[in-house]
């Protein structure tokens, strides 16, 4: 497995990554388009993608625009491996390296995505778009969290 930033070339494996989930499926594929990944991953933020066998079975966008967290999705035969704790990681240390701006995220209700964010320390602030639950993470939380990753600190 390689957590690697992603790239132009990655954005076709990309687009299969997102378009194959079951959960906070897109009603059109056609809204999310690859220009509009290019300009995620190059302009406007940064992104990640696991790799396994030279294949991306995963990937997370980081907004730096607008503070938000753009996408962080798997394929489904990848949910339960680590893989969505390690991407959500990487681009939350880039994210807190980059800007101290409280950093916000939008999620179906009832969803293993709302449960992971849940555990993963973010904090509910409301809702967003259509019946989404918006959640916030700030530089200070991240701090907490990560310093609880170390030896002898038990935070988390």
């Amino acid at each position: 497995m390689i957590i690697r930033e992603a790239a132009i070339a990655d954005i076709k494996q990309i687009q299969f990554v997102r378009n194959g989930v079951k959960e906070n499926t897109l009603s059109d594929p056609a809204l999310v388009t690859d220009d509009d990944c290019a300009e995620f991953i190059t302009v406007r933020g940064k992104g990640w993608v696991c790799e396994i066998d030279g294949r991306v079975v995963g990937f997370a966008i980081a907004d730096l625009k607008e503070c938000n967290i753009w996408a962080l999705f798997l394929l489904p035969e990848f949910e339960g491996r680590g893989i969505g704790r390690r991407l959500h990681d990487t681009m939350l240390d880039w994210f807190f390296s980059q800007t101290r701006s409280n950093l916000w995220l939008g999620t179906a209700p009832n969803t293993r995505a709302e449960a992971f964010y849940r555990k993963s320390g973010w904090t509910e602030i409301g809702t967003h778009g259509k019946g989404e639950v918006k959640f916030e993470m700030t530089f200070e939380r991240w701090s907490e969290l990560t310093r609880a990753d170390q030896p002898g600190n038990s935070l988390k």
